[in-house]
């Protein structure tokens, strides 16, 4: 890790934190020095004249500067990709997007602790994808947990990832999720609405929180057992482990969640089971597809 020290000086006053730093490193994206801001990469060490009460714990990129700051960046290194083979399911392909069905335990992109091929890794053996503001993720335009199976669409051109992006940002994309959760809802359906944020006393995961952002997850129940309840889930918003978080929080964790209260088995039972969207260059509204995993047949709910 490189450790880079400077001081703002007054005739940079008045200038976002993320533009300043955007001039200081042409070389990098505004979205990737945003990044590094809000993963507190980007610190004040100390500042010269400056109220130290006006200056918040937690940086955001928008942050004024008033000059005087002294900033310490903790520049990490970033993984790098290396093309790998890999065997994909492709469920559609065409000049723009790329929709595949990710299997369980496939990690997407390279990361901090990731061993193994990721699934950017593997489709560069094939072809080439578009790099947008992160290196690492060409193409990407959402994710999938690495526990998470199912349908993922991967842009194709620069044009189609910022079409997709738009389109999941306005939440124009629709995702469908079955689930196997503990215990036995005994609504029909349902609407929790709650926000997810960092959960502060255990950061690696996230959690309910007053201070999240705004989440809405929908559920209906297709089947139940006398242990489990085999749930058709759409997501309204996008926000990280949204799904697992809420059923969680309700009493019901998706079977084989380990990270959130749910019951021990040979994977996550969350399956990413039909995406529509506008298709980015045609504009036509398009639905995908995949089926349900075997494992999800072996289940007690399904057997039942």
């Amino acid at each position: 890790m490189e450790e880079k020290i400077f001081d703002v000086a007054q005739k940079d006053a008045g200038q976002r934190l993320d533009r300043y730093l955007a001039a200081l490193f042409p070389d990098l994206s505004r979205g990737a020095i945003q990044r590094a801001i809000r993963r507190e990469e980007i610190s004040f060490n100390h500042t010269h004249g400056i109220d130290k009460s006006a200056v918040p714990k937690r940086l955001k990129p928008a942050f004024i500067l008033q000059g005087g700051e002294r900033i310490i960046w903790k520049m990490v290194e970033r993984p790098s990709l290396v093309p790998r083979r890999l065997d994909i399911t492709i469920i559609y392909k065409d000049n723009d997007i790329l929709i595949i069905d990710k299997p369980s335990g496939l990690v997407v992109h390279p990361g901090a602790g990731t061993k193994g091929v990721t699934l950017v890794e593997g489709l560069l053996m094939e072809q080439e994808l578009p790099v947008g503001d992160d290196p690492i993720r060409p193409g990407i335009v959402h994710r999938l947990d690495k526990e998470t199976s199912g349908v993922m669409v991967v842009a194709l051109t620069s044009l189609a990832m910022e079409d997709l992006k738009q389109q999941f940002a306005a939440h124009r994309v629709v995702k469908r999720y079955l689930a196997v959760v503990d215990g036995v809802i005994v609504e029909d359906k349902g609407m929790i609405d709650s926000p997810v944020g960092r959960d502060i006393k255990r950061p690696w995961r996230m959690a309910v929180a007053a201070a999240g952002r705004s989440s809405q997850t929908e559920f209906r129940v297709l089947k139940r057992s006398a242990k489990q309840t085999l749930l058709l889930i759409t997501p309204k918003s996008g926000r990280t482990h949204q799904i697992r978080v809420h059923m969680s929080h309700i009493g019901h964790p998706v079977y084989g969640d380990l990270l959130y209260g749910g019951t021990k088995a040979s994977r996550l039972f969350l399956h990413s089971w039909r995406l529509a969207m506008f298709h980015p260059q045609t504009k036509e509204w398009m639905k995908f597809t995949t089926d349900v995993p075997l494992e999800f047949l072996g289940t007690e709910v399904q057997g039942s």
